[in-house]
């Protein structure tokens, strides 16, 4: 199990040698790191490398990096598939109606497209 706060601390220190990018699993980047450590070419990216790790959602480091999904992701009902659509379409079916706005639609559709 790889521990997301591991990789940002190994991306801070040591991103420019690729430390992170071993720990993480990839080697073959972590060997180019390595070599052209030199160049500051990779301190650089590493600086990419270290945002991207604070801002992403432990699910999705989980996801990526330990091969963890979570169930309902992975396995939803059939029914809750129907009801999002259901949801979705009463939503569109408003907006066209002109009785919602776009930014309104845009707003909920993200909302309810974010809670599931």
């Amino acid at each position: 199990m790889k521990n997301r706060s591991v990789a940002i601390i190994l991306t801070f220190f040591l991103g420019g040698f690729g430390v992170h990018k071993f720990y993480l699993g990839h080697n073959f980047a972590g060997v180019l790191y390595l070599i052209f450590s030199w160049t500051l070419i990779p301190s650089i990216l590493a600086i990419f490398d270290f945002i991207g790790l604070l801002l992403m959602s432990d699910q999705t480091f989980n996801g990526q990096y330990n091969n963890l999904i979570s169930s309902s992701f992975n396995s939803p009902s059939l029914s809750s598939k129907k009801e999002s659509i259901n949801t979705l379409t009463e939503l569109k079916k408003l907006y066209d109606q002109g009785i919602i706005t776009a930014e309104e639609y845009e707003e909920k559709r993200r909302k309810f497209l974010n809670s599931i």
